[in-house]
């Protein structure tokens, strides 16, 4: 991680986007440090990565994706045929911000941004 982010920060980007997976997701805490420390605004792909300590996350809300699998569940269980039934993608996504990150990295948050927010870490 450390090498990665000493490559990322020779390039200078203005911010980076985490699109997590098992592997990165292990080593969140790691990253959001980083990005603090090369004071690079960070945001990841669900409320994990903000709540981990990256400035923000924006996607897919998991815990309704998971409500949403039970009802597919349901009628397989019923007796209805996997093929039958139609594809689904999500429909609820969640914005949350982490103000003490914004703080660390000298950013302030408009208020705009706070109304729409799903969550605000303080």
């Amino acid at each position: 991680m450390d090498r990665a982010f000493e490559t990322i920060a020779k390039e200078r980007p203005g911010t980076l986007l985490v699109v997590g997976d098992a592997t990165l997701g292990n080593h969140r805490h790691r990253i959001a440090d980083l990005s603090i420390k090369h004071r690079l605004p960070t945001s990841g792909s669900h409320s994990a990565w903000a709540e981990s300590g990256l400035l923000m996350s924006y996607g897919t809300d998991f815990v309704d994706l998971f409500r949403r699998s039970t009802l597919l569940v349901d009628k397989i269980l019923r007796g209805a045929q996997p093929a039958d039934l139609p594809v689904e993608q999500p429909t609820k996504f969640e914005l949350v911000i982490n103000l003490k990150t914004a703080k660390a990295l000298g950013l302030t948050v408009p208020p705009s941004l706070l109304a729409r927010a799903d969550e605000v870490i303080q």
